[in-house]
């Protein structure tokens, strides 16, 4: 079963669109610099409508994750055990995700990722992986 595709508005488009291109990016409020995902209409600290659209770097850390044993949806059972984390990237804002290309129980608070946008049924995805600086922390 192939995965749900995304909804596409004025508002989301140019999030796909820079993912396609190999990018992810949030808004930011010009008034008082807020950095947010997903998208919205005003700043969810002072309600601006002022906003522009910023290239993330890519790194994060991690906040939180959870295992998943179970496939909710039928398009994840292949993927059984997979995480969904939230994670920081570097300019504030937080967001849904998935660590790929490890074992979850390797998984630390505060460790340091990367973005690699991986395609799947013709949609790009903002997953990230463990970055190389936590095998320098480790030892």
């Amino acid at each position: 079963m192939s995965a749900p595709q995304p909804t596409l508005s004025p508002l989301t488009q140019p999030y796909w669109e820079a993912l396609h291109a190999g990018q992810l990016t949030f808004q930011k409020c010009e008034e008082c610099d807020q950095a947010w995902l997903p998208a919205r209409e005003a700043c969810p600290n002072c309600l601006s409508i002022h906003w522009e659209r910023v290239p993330a770097a890519g790194t994060a850390k991690v906040v939180s994750w959870v295992v998943y044993h179970t496939a909710y949806a039928d398009h994840l059972a292949a993927r059984i055990p997979y995480n969904v984390a939230v994670v920081e990237l570097d300019e504030g804002p937080r967001m849904l995700t998935s660590i790929v290309g490890c074992r979850s129980d390797a998984l630390l608070v505060d460790a340091r990722i990367q973005l690699k946008i991986t395609a799947e049924d013709g949609i790009p995805l903002p997953y990230f992986v463990l970055s190389e600086v936590n095998e320098e922390v480790v030892e």
